[in-house]
């Protein structure tokens, strides 16, 4: 019986230690700020010799500076995870006056606390061309661009462009989310392998 109760204790004891574990590693308080979103049409990188009479096109680049620090600091001084969630409003093309919102989840890693890295996304010159009919007019038919940044399910920035912080969840007639043209994060772009140090390291799991 001494045994039964010495194990049952034990079983107890081991399962409280979990619990309390938890708990402190969910006691980490995450502060995250946010510059507003930038965007700008930026050419192709020329690599190398380039091929006779190639004119490079041109993309849609987005990207914000994002801080994030943590409370209490762990030794690593590096944030495991985040989540950016980005939103960009272009005009669309088939019908004035409206709007389609183009949308794009991109996990960081190995973020460092304390100072400011770039999450950004791109739209490759051929959905410039397919939503504005021209090779240079990306930052043209930009109606507004937002994103939030989500650490463990909860919503810690959010910033936008233009209009209020939420207009991406808020309903609208000349608003709808679309996936006539993929958003891009820096990885699927031209520019891969280009400022590497400025920009956060992105996961390639499935969020």
């Amino acid at each position: 019986m001494r045994t039964i109760r010495h194990n049952l204790l034990t079983v107890i004891s081991c399962s409280l230690a979990g619990v309390l574990s938890h708990s402190a590693a969910n006691a980490q308080v995450f502060r995250v700020e946010g510059d507003k979103p930038a965007f700008e049409d930026i050419s192709s990188p020329k690599l190398g010799d380039s091929k006779n009479g190639f004119k490079p096109k041109e993309w849609l680049e987005i990207e914000a500076s994002i801080k994030v620090d943590m409370s209490p600091e762990p030794r690593s001084k590096t944030a495991d995870r985040i989540l950016v969630k980005w939103y960009v409003a272009v005009e669309n093309p088939d019908k004035k006056g409206t709007y389609l919102v183009l949308t794009k989840d991109i996990t960081h890693v190995n973020i460092p606390l304390g100072e400011d890295v770039f999450s950004s996304v791109y739209l490759s010159p051929s959905s410039v061309r397919r939503l504005t009919g021209g090779d240079r007019a990306g930052k043209s038919m930009v109606y507004a661009v937002g994103y939030e940044v989500i650490v463990n399910g909860i919503r810690v920035k959010a910033e936008t462009s233009d209009l209020k912080i939420d207009w991406w969840n808020s309903p609208s007639n000349k608003i709808s989310r679309s996936e006539v043209v993929p958003l891009l994060d820096k990885s699927e772009s031209a520019f891969a392998h280009m400022w590497w140090d400025r920009y956060a390291e992105i996961s390639k799991e499935k969020n």
